[in-house]
């Protein structure tokens, strides 16, 4: 058995959390990347590495070392890294005289190789020859996408969803405008890739919307693709499945008509988590209750918590509603 597979009981409080991280969640952390530098590879591949790795900090994990694999033969050691720095992303340089200057970027499934498209790198800018002011680490970047071929192309939009999911950078709830600073634009024309990389600067226009301008930081990539190795849809489907507690819908969307159409149309409609005591407590005694209407025929799925501000909403909107459950089942 391969020692990362074994069940590891923690022996020290900071072992327990450490294996409590890597535990799978509803929300899921931010997928970090690993870039590694194969067996031959150049200074051209190795400077690309060092810039990707610049504009994906804090999540990213560069390898110094040169690695010794070819992930379209062998994906042990890919999977191996993976599990062992818990990155889902990855991007692998290489240099040899059949395939010059290349790039693998692909993504893990449950630690196992689900995506991997391999880039030819034809010409190349980095950070240090354009002198610009760059963006601060940990910058969220705005994704433009160009070109017919992302959205006709199968290949092309696999792409696209990869770049994405590479670059997106970590999941918020809201951003300012001064926040916008990092654009990355990727254009698909005549068969090749062109990545360029542009800081907004807000400047002043005389009224309350600024006037905006890019101004071009690096690094700057011409890219052609090369070899794919593309998941089933079977595969890829199971990777987009989302876990029943992240489909959430406002309790205001339910009525007794709504119940009734479900009902009639083979719903098992069944009160998960209800206490009945929550109807008589104070708002200060439930802050975060939570009730929870689920529907075994897959119609609809209802999640509501309330605080203390909307505790008289629970005792009007929920009573009748969980009467007529009653009545359902």
């Amino acid at each position: 058995m391969d020692a990362l597979d074994r069940v590891v009981k923690p022996k020290t409080k900071r072992a327990k959390r450490f294996l409590e991280k890597r535990e799978p969640k509803l929300n899921e952390n931010t997928k970090n990347a690993m870039l590694i530098k194969g067996g031959n590879a150049n200074l051209t591949v190795a400077e690309v590495l060092k810039d990707i790795y610049a504009v994906k900090k804090p999540f990213a994990v560069l390898y110094k070392r040169k690695n010794i694999t070819r992930p379209f033969e062998d994906q042990t050691s890919l999977e191996f890294f993976s599990k062992k720095s818990d990155c889902s992303l990855f991007l692998f340089g290489s240099h040899n005289k059949k395939r010059p200057n290349n790039l693998i970027i692909g993504r893990m499934f449950d630690y196992h190789v689900l995506d991997m498209i391999e880039l030819g790198i034809e010409k190349f800018v980095s950070l240090k020859e354009i002198k610009n002011s760059k963006c601060p680490e940990g910058t969220k970047p705005m994704l433009i996408f160009a070109g017919d071929a992302f959205d006709v192309n199968e290949e092309y939009r696999r792409l696209k969803s990869l770049l994405i999911d590479f670059f997106r950078g970590p999941t918020v709830p809201s951003i300012r405008l001064a926040g916008l600073e990092c654009v990355l634009h990727f254009t698909a024309v005549d068969g090749k890739i062109y990545m360029r990389s542009y800081k907004v600067l807000l400047k002043k226009s005389g009224c309350k919307i600024p006037r905006i301008e890019l101004e071009e930081m690096g690094p700057s990539l011409d890219l052609v693709m090369r070899r794919t190795h593309l998941a089933s849809d079977d595969l890829f489907k199971l990777s987009l499945k989302q876990p029943k507690g992240l489909k959430v819908c406002t309790l205001e969307r339910a009525s007794l008509s709504d119940l009734s159409a479900m009902k009639s149309k083979g719903g098992n409609i069944t009160c998960c988590v209800f206490d009945q005591s929550l109807l008589s407590s104070r708002p200060s005694d439930i802050p975060g209750a939570t009730a929870l209407l689920w529907c075994s025929a897959g119609i609809q799925t209802l999640l509501w918590k309330h605080t203390e501000h909307t505790a008289q909403i629970l005792v009007s909107k929920l009573q009748p509603i969980c009467e007529a459950l009653l009545l359902c089942t």
